[in-house]
């Protein structure tokens, strides 16, 4: 059977100036610290916690893996843990490959949809917030 996916979110992130550990044995390694940002979706609404961060590291073949983890509050007070994996992949004369596949950890009630679903991710850079826009697409 083909997949298919329904727009579940899009998260609009803040994010600080990246932390930059230089070459290590796997390849360079940065931290790119989350500083806030906001949410919305047919769904849920709602804002996007400080203090999270994006790992990132870039190996040898020039493919970067990210590794996204931080907390998202719903409008209801609901505080939902977000894991987001994904490549970032260099195209020859095109855009990168961008795609995650954020999971999420949300309290038993309204949000638990979250919780029984696998969800894709793209991701593209917000230039005019400093951070990045991410839509989470559930596949049905």
């Amino acid at each position: 059977n083909a997949l298919t996916t329904e727009f579940s979110l899009e998260l609009r992130v803040s994010i600080g100036r990246p932390l930059s550990f230089g070459a290590t044995g796997q390849g360079p390694r940065r931290t790119i610290p989350i500083t806030g940002g906001e949410f919305e979706g047919p769904r849920i609404k709602g804002t996007v916690v400080p203090g999270g961060a994006d790992y990132q590291i870039t190996r040898p073949d020039g493919v970067t893996i990210v590794e996204a983890i931080y907390s998202i509050q719903a409008e209801d007070g609901a505080l939902i843990h977000v894991r987001d994996v994904g490549i970032i992949a260099p195209a020859e004369g095109a855009a990168p490959y961008v795609r995650t596949t954020p999971t999420f950890d949300a309290p038993q009630g309204p949000h638990d949809w979250l919780n029984k679903a696998i969800f894709v991710g793209s991701l593209r850079v917000n230039a005019e917030r400093n951070g990045v826009i991410i839509r989470a697409y559930r596949v049905l």
